[in-house]
């Protein structure tokens, strides 16, 4: 199998075997399905129980968790295309990522509004109720996704206005800087990176900060308080690894020069599946009330497949075509 690498140079043409680039997608394959019905049980045992669906800290986290699972779910297509077709259809691929840089550009956001209203219920806990409402959070998850759509909306006009209708005919090796690939949209990308993620350490920091001296002043514990906003910092650390990702291939580069492609594979589950994998264990499962609720549901499949297992072995004929 064909496939091609960018240096600074040229790109440089290289043939995988077609047993090495099937066991790379089934790692993958296997990997985000895994995470996707993980992902999946959270969103189902939030949307079964009302004590959460209506808790403003849960609404945040279940929308990010949703985010998570149609970045990964693009990424993973992206990644087996680049293997099966290779190329694929230009406008095809700039819908592709279009959705994929939304969802990165997301979760920071995200991450920011969760910290946001641990702030609030540590540093105003008897005015927590009246700001963080279920209206006012909606609300608020409308602006994030309006603020997470305003950096990738400019970069679809200067590609409408500045090549011809063909070439959105044509077939591309489905990448960002293949799509967008004019110069001024790659220095847009840089400084809304920059900006968005300077925003959101000092919204963590300053958080952290105000958490720390409340419980001093009121010479209490806010001990978890203080964990999940340095859990806040892991996850959008890990969200980082996005923006990271051209650094993170020259490094392994750098070190293992005669290793390309595995070079390759290796960054895009650093990159890719690394943090989609703990992000539910660092929050979801961590939470108490939502691990309650989690435990509940699995044991409920468990009891009741166990059911099904012994009426099959009591009334086999029941189970006959």
């Amino acid at each position: 199998m064909n496939f091609s690498v960018d240096t600074n140079t040229s790109i440089v043409l290289l043939r995988e075997s077609f047993k090495t680039a099937l066991t790379k997608n089934i790692i993958v394959v296997l990997l985000s399905i895994i995470i996707s019905y993980i992902n999946g049980v959270m969103v189902h045992t939030f949307l079964r129980h009302e004590i959460l669906n209506e808790d403003p800290r849960y609404m945040l986290f279940i929308h990010m968790v949703f985010n998570d699972i149609i970045q990964l779910t693009i990424a993973v297509m992206l990644h087996v295309f680049s293997y099966v077709f290779y190329t694929i259809n230009m406008s095809f691929c700039c819908l592709l990522l279009m959705i994929a840089i939304f969802c990165t550009q997301n979760t920071p956001l995200y991450l920011a509004s969760m910290t946001i209203e641990c702030y609030i219920a540590v540093c105003y806990p008897l005015r927590h109720a009246q700001i963080c409402t279920i209206r006012k959070t909606y609300v608020l998850i409308a602006l994030i996704r309006t603020l997470a759509a305003l950096p990738i909306l400019p970069d679809l006009f200067v590609l409408l206005a500045m090549d011809p209708l063909n070439f959105f005919r044509s077939t591309v090796l489905c990448v960002r800087d293949t799509v967008f690939r004019h110069p001024i949209l790659q220095q847009k990308k840089d400084i809304t990176d920059v900006v968005y993620l300077v925003s959101v350490w000092c919204i963590l920091i300053y958080s952290y900060l105000r958490i720390v001296m409340a419980a001093k002043a009121a010479k209490s514990d806010s001990q978890k308080a203080r964990n999940t906003i340095i859990l806040h910092a892991v996850q959008l650390l890990m969200s980082m690894l996005t923006y990271l990702a051209p650094v993170i291939h020259n490094v392994l580069l750098y070190m293992f020069p005669k290793y390309i492609l595995e070079v390759r594979f290796t960054a895009y589950l650093i990159v890719q599946i690394l943090p989609r994998f703990f992000s539910p264990f660092i929050y979801g499962v961590r939470d108490q009330t939502f691990r309650k609720y989690l435990r509940k549901y699995l044991c409920n499949i468990t009891v009741h497949n166990r059911d099904v297992s012994m009426s099959i072995r009591i009334n086999p004929a029941k189970v006959q075509p």
